[in-house]
């Protein structure tokens, strides 16, 4: 109570702030698991090809699945945990941290190809995704169930902005205190301490985040029924109205090519800047605030642009970005490898603007939540459901980017440097440059045929559908 009253004599937004602390706690953990465990099992536990992706293929089919499993438990089960959305961030919130901690701990002293280091990425992907999922889809519910007007969740987005910045900080801190990961008992003593921080970050979003459908009768004639058949038809027919929305269709298929090309650049940069950018233009120090800017300036970006989604509204801005994205794709290619600096700047504009970008899926997500809600006349949301059907389709996108582009490294000698510590080819530092340019090129344009017939443009301008209470 103390502390809620201290929040209110800073002039914040209390709903808004516990809302934020679950962006923040997750911010500091997800970014550091994408953007070092590629380098790590690759690198240091040196994991074989096959047994990297037959981990990616099972993570990728739990991935896709535990979603709407989740969704459909978190919008109808009467289990004390799921009945309400802060109280799955709650707790979840511990064993989300802890499944972090999974990755950085090698299970024994692994030899090149040992089988024990596939188990260990398979069980670390699948415990943190799981973990991921449960604690992150009730607070994406949250986003659309807290209010429906515009302002409040463009409130919402520029708190989690603010909390993301802070928690993005994490790669740069890591990057600067573990040299990019080459003092690896400095790095996994920080991942404890962000492990710790990020708990209880989010613990305080359990306690204090309500969403304004709690007080509301959870049995109804749209919430599980105690036969398991009924139940089933009831899961198979809600999602069944959700993937018949035109608007939602077009959303999964932009979505997927945005958590492709995003998994792309937070999983290879690290790998594709050592390649392609020689130490003596880029010092270590240098490179930590390059991957850093990466991470945290997206959050800039979207707070500066405010007063944008206010007047413009996101369906623009976000197709504006694919627009940028591709200009930048064929610059780059047109200019060559050779130009460091500029091959720099490109990549972490890229990973700029795509994470921004992505941080503003939220907006049409929910503006699509408000509209199943009304064409079937429910008396609460499946905001749960539809964040999960969402991201049974392009959860995948995260395996199959890592997936593809090791195929394609390997194929020009990749896996060999692993062995041996020798100078990359020039072939591989060819290929590497082609795909820094070309994928986010072709996924870029694939977004804007997507993404240009969606039809909710101007939730920004519309009165809200129903009234918060």
């Amino acid at each position: 109570m103390a502390l809620t009253r201290f929040v209110k004599k800073l002039g914040l937004d209390h709903v808004a702030l516990a809302y934020a602390m679950t962006t923040l706690g997750s911010c500091m953990i997800n970014n550091i698991f994408s953007f070092y465990y590629v380098k790590l099992f690759l690198n240091k536990y040196k994991i074989s090809e096959s047994a990297f992706h037959q981990s990616q293929v099972v993570f990728m089919i739990w991935n896709a699945v535990n979603d709407p499993l989740f969704g459909y438990l978190q919008d109808n089960s009467k289990v004390y945990c799921c009945s309400k959305r802060r109280l799955s961030i709650l707790y979840g919130a511990p064993l989300y941290s802890l499944a972090f901690l999974l990755a950085w701990f090698p299970w024994r002293s692994y030899y090149p190809g040992d089988w024990m280091s596939g188990a260990q990425l398979m069980v670390s992907l699948c415990a943190f995704d799981a973990l991921l999922t449960f604690v992150l889809l009730a607070q994406c519910a949250l986003f659309a169930e807290i209010s429906n007007h515009h302002q409040s969740r463009l409130r919402l987005v520029k708190y989690s902005q603010v909390a993301s910045l802070i928690g993005s900080s994490s790669i740069l801190f890591s990057g600067v205190v573990s040299t990019n990961m080459e003092d690896f008992a400095s790095f996994q003593a920080f991942t404890v301490v962000i492990a710790a921080l990020s708990c209880g970050c989010m613990l305080y979003t359990g306690f204090h985040c309500e969403s304004r459908f709690d007080n509301k009768l959870t049995e109804s004639e749209d919430r599980v029924s105690d036969n398991l058949g009924d139940s089933l038809s009831l899961m198979k027919s809600q999602i069944w109205q959700i993937l018949t929305n035109r608007d939602f269709q077009l959303f999964v298929l932009m979505n997927f090519c945005q958590v492709f090309i995003l998994a792309f650049f937070n999983n290879f940069t690290l790998i594709f800047t050592e390649h392609l950018i020689p130490p003596d233009v880029l010092p270590t120090l240098a490179k930590s605030i390059m991957y850093g800017a990466g991470f945290i300036c997206p959050q800039l970006l979207v707070l500066s642009c405010q007063r944008l989604l206010h007047s413009v509204g996101y369906y623009r801005i976000i197709l504006i970005t694919f627009y940028v994205e591709t200009g930048m794709g064929v610059a780059m290619l047109a200019l060559g490898p050779q130009h460091y600096y500029i091959l720099a700047l490109f990549l972490t504009i890229n990973m700029i603007i795509i994470q921004a970008a992505f941080s503003l899926f939220g907006l049409p997500l929910a503006d699509i939540i408000d509209s199943d809600l009304q064409k079937h006349k429910r008396s609460c949301p499946l905001s749960s459901m539809v964040f999960g059907t969402n991201a049974l389709f392009t959860k995948p996108a995260q395996s199959l980017a890592p997936m593809i582009v090791l195929t394609i490294l390997n194929q020009f000698g990749y896996e060999q440097l692993k062995e041996a510590v020798k100078e990359s080819s020039q072939s591989l530092h060819k290929i590497m440059f082609y795909l820094v340019c070309l994928v986010p090129l072709t996924v870029s344009g694939l977004q804007i045929l997507f993404f240009k017939p969606f039809s909710i443009r101007d939730s920004h301008t519309v009165d809200p559908k129903y009234i918060d209470g």
